[in-house]
């Protein structure tokens, strides 16, 4: 395949079942020079399942920028390369955006083989809306960071998805109670495409109960998706912004949020990050 000028191939793989395989990218992963993989030990069982013995490279998120130079040259030298990650579409939470960064920088021809991906396997199954939705990635580790960012999101009104661990699922839900309220809709998707698939949808207090209770819903890959906040009533919008300017003249923000909650009905982690914009903060 080296013909004067390399390029760089972008590849997805299975994220579980290994008959999702593209033909295409079958082909492209037999005929690259060499395939660069998150762990080479996990890539090495899929390629001999298909039969597959081509050179390969390791390029996870510790060696980056040990081995970027190398990949490069490789690239430029008139190489061609197939980037792969441990499951699914390569960047999307797994390393390789500043070799494609880079790659761009530097006039590489870079080709997109399309395959699998684990948000779009969740989304398409999950009931809730896919023409407004928004991937966050990992929900960060640190509660307080995590709770920041949900009460970032909170008002978003299209459909929010997230990856999580096995280990934090439990507390992430708990939170996502907390700030977004039990009774918002949500989806844990779970080893999809594998043997232990599972998808439970829910209101958020449910399932956030249902994963305490069941450790097996604590296990393996999970996707979760929750439904965005309600559409604005733009006139009680306007009202309830008039309410807190108001407050937020005669006392602290916190306080002001309190009291507009008290008043309306409304969240008051919603209208304390509406006292925040009108505040200018």
């Amino acid at each position: 395949m080296s013909n004067g000028s390399g390029c760089l191939y972008v590849v997805a793989t299975p994220i579980g079942n290994l008959e999702d395989i593209t033909l295409r990218a079958v082909r492209i992963l037999g005929a690259v020079d060499r395939i660069i993989a998150e762990d080479t030990r996990h890539s090495r069982r899929l390629l001999d399942h298909l039969g597959i013995s081509r050179p390969l490279l390791t390029l996870h998120e510790h060696n980056e920028d040990e081995v970027l130079p190398r990949l490069l040259t490789l690239l430029e030298t008139g190489e061609s390369l197939a980037l792969i990650s441990d499951a699914g579409t390569p960047l999307i939470s797994d390393p390789g955006f500043p070799l494609v960064r880079a790659c761009r920088e530097s006039g590489i021809e870079l080709i997109p083989v399309p395959g699998p991906s684990a948000l779009i396997t969740a989304l398409s199954v999950s009931g809730l809306p896919s023409d407004h939705f928004c991937f966050h990635g990992f929900l960060p580790r640190r509660r307080t960071a995590r709770t920041a960012l949900l009460e970032k999101l909170s008002g978003d009104t299209g459909t929010l998805i997230f990856y999580e661990s096995s280990h934090r699922i439990e507390s992430a839900l708990q939170d996502l109670v907390d700030v977004l309220g039990g009774g918002r809709r949500a989806v844990l998707a779970r080893e999809l495409t594998k043997v232990h698939e599972t998808l439970i949808a829910a209101p958020l207090a449910e399932l956030s109960a249902r994963v305490a209770a069941d450790g097996d819903q604590r296990k393996g890959e999970i996707v979760l998706l929750v439904a965005g906040a309600p559409a604005v009533d733009t006139a009680a919008a306007t009202d309830t912004d008039r309410l807190l300017r108001c407050l937020l003249e005669e006392m602290p923000l916190k306080q002001a949020a309190h009291l507009a909650a008290r008043i309306t009905g409304g969240k008051k982690n919603l209208l304390y990050q509406r006292a925040l914009m009108l505040s200018g903060k």
